[in-house]
């Protein structure tokens, strides 16, 4: 029985550190070149907006008058 979970353990321990290799090598790499991951994700107003930001516009506008 023991040897069982501790089987488990180690298997999942292996499963785990694979799976969140890719988000380690990410952070990794950002942190190396000491930029933020996430910059480019913020929208800049020279971008045109989607329609979900303009209906979204609208409902606010709404709401407020």
């Amino acid at each position: 029985m023991g040897t069982t979970i501790v089987e488990i353990s180690i298997f999942m321990l292996v499963a785990a550190s694979i799976a969140f290799a890719p988000l380690g090598y990410f952070i990794y790499v950002y942190t190396k070149k000491g930029e933020s991951p996430f910059d480019h994700f913020e929208q800049n107003e020279e971008h045109g907006h989607s329609i979900i930001d303009e209906l979204a516009e609208k409902a606010k506008e709404k709401l407020v008058h």
